[in-house]
C-alpha cells in the first residue's frame, strides 16, 4: 500500500526539535521525502504497523500533529508535480 505520510511537530524547545528528528528518520526508513514534512511510504501490512506504532510513539499528541493518507495506484498515476525535488519512482529498479 503507498501511505502519505504528513507532519507537523511543535520545535519551541529541544525535546520538539529532537521528536521531529526522529519522525522524518522514522519516515525515512520506509519511504521517501517529497516535502519538508510529508513522505511517501510503500509498505506491506506488517511495514505499516511498524511504521504507525514508531512514528505515534515519537509524537507528544498535545503538541504535535500526525496524518496518513491512504493512496491507491490510481491517485498516485493522478499525481502532479511541479517544481524542484522531482521524486523518484520507487517502484523502478534502483541503479547505483
Amino acid at each position: 500500500m503507498i501511505v502519505l505520510v504528513t507532519y507537523d511537530v511543535s520545535t519551541i524547545d529541544r525535546a520538539g526539535r529532537r521528536r521531529l528528528r526522529r519522525v522524518a528518520k522514522g519516515c525515512l526508513d520506509f519511504g521517501q521525502r517529497v516535502q519538508n514534512s510529508v513522505f511517501e511510504c510503500t509498505v506491506g501490512d506488517k511495514e505499516w504497523v511498524r511504521l504507525k506504532g514508531r512514528l505515534l510513539a515519537e509524537i507528544d499528541a498535545k503538541q504535535d500533529s500526525l496524518r496518513f493518507y491512504f493512496l491507491d495506484q490510481a491517485a498516485v498515476g493522478r499525481t502532479e508535480h511541479y517544481g524542484c525535488k522531482e521524486p523518484r519512482d520507487v517502484s523502478e529498479p534502483l541503479v547505483v
